[in-house]
């Protein structure tokens, strides 16, 4: 889902909420506690995974189940939407973005590997990055032809499908075959060119982590996923993405 769907989503849900949302606390119940009840009581169909404090003083962060972020004051009486932004010395900090980050690379870092096509890096590791990707994009294909590169650079690539025509596609069931091939990065390297791949079936992880990509942001392909939750979107040359980890 985009920033802009989000934004919209939970600012139309927020939106059949009264103008007065909420009275103040009654009890000595945790603020979080507080909140958390509040805007499950009074927001339907907005459901809370998680309360913090924010660091901006005041507001508190909270999560919803689908990883939107909205931010509640302490009394639990306004709600705001958008990113919170910080003023530092450097220029300006997306505070609401590191979040999201964090949270990504919790969610990734659970992940088994040998649900994925990998193509391990040469000699050490040095990094290994997700690449959520659908077969059929142009610059999905692009990243792909930079593979050998990557590897040399001691980058460890672990794809994740995410064909972005949804279930039940020709795209899907395309990364559904070159999953179920018996050479599964022969058949992915054969399909990222263009060649033919046989239709094949069998049990496999496709929608899982089509699904996980919707969880962790993805929006478009490729999306790169940096071990800190970092998410790169869209192409990057494969000596750019070396320098983004540090690695030049």
């Amino acid at each position: 889902m985009s920033y802009t769907r989000s934004f919209c989503r939970i600012s139309s849900l927020l939106a059949l909420v009264p103008a007065v949302l909420f009275a103040l606390p009654a009890s000595a119940e945790s603020v979080e506690e507080t909140i958390r009840e509040r805007i499950t009581e009074k927001v339907p169909g907005l459901t809370v995974a998680s309360v913090r404090p924010a660091p901006a003083q005041g507001l508190y962060e909270v999560v919803t189940e689908t990883g939107e972020i909205v931010y509640a004051t302490e009394s639990g009486t306004y709600l705001l939407t958008g990113d919170l932004l910080q003023l530092t010395e450097t220029g300006i900090a997306n505070v609401t973005e590191s979040g999201r980050a964090e949270r990504r690379a919790e969610t990734m870092a659970g992940i088994e590997k040998q649900e994925l096509i990998s193509y391990p890096a040469k000699g050490e590791e040095k990094a290994r990055v997700a690449v959520f990707t659908d077969i059929d994009c142009p610059y999905c294909r692009k990243l792909h032809t930079e593979m050998d590169r990557l590897n040399e650079l001691g980058i460890t690539v672990d794809y994740f499908g995410f064909p972005r025509s949804g279930p039940a596609t020709a795209s899907f069931r395309k990364y559904e075959s070159v999953w179920c091939a018996d050479d599964p990065q022969t058949a992915m390297d054969d399909a990222k060119s263009g060649r033919s791949v046989a239709d094949k079936s069998c049990e496999n992880p496709v929608a899982e982590q089509f699904e996980l990509g919707g969880r962790v942001g993805v929006t478009g392909t490729p999306a790169i996923v940096l071990e800190d939750g970092r998410m790169v979107r869209g192409y990057v040359p494969a000596d750019e993405l070396a320098r983004r980890l540090g690695l030049m």
